[in-house]
């Protein structure tokens, strides 16, 4: 769904630091502080929590991009190119 370097991203590309955005989604601190520092691929957590989170970014402008996903957007964005 959202990975932590996404996360973290999004929150750079909209001037954040993590309160604003678990203030922004209705999360709790430690808990955004936790799915950033998460190594997995994808966050781990509640449903519910990360659909929160997802919703506060995209109400403030952030585009979630997929793997291998097309950019609905139009605007400026950033994605990590594939491994040489």
């Amino acid at each position: 769904m959202i990975s932590a370097t996404q996360l973290r991203a999004a929150r750079a590309l909209l001037g954040i630091d993590q309160r604003t955005l678990a203030a922004m989604s209705g999360v709790s601190l430690p808990t955004i502080q936790r799915m950033e520092a998460s190594k997995d691929e994808h966050v781990r957590g509640v449903v519910s929590t990360l659909s929160k989170i997802v919703a506060a970014l995209d109400a403030a402008g952030i585009e979630l991009i997929g793997n291998g996903q097309p950019s609905q957007g139009s605007g400026r964005g950033v994605r990590l190119k594939e491994p040489r």
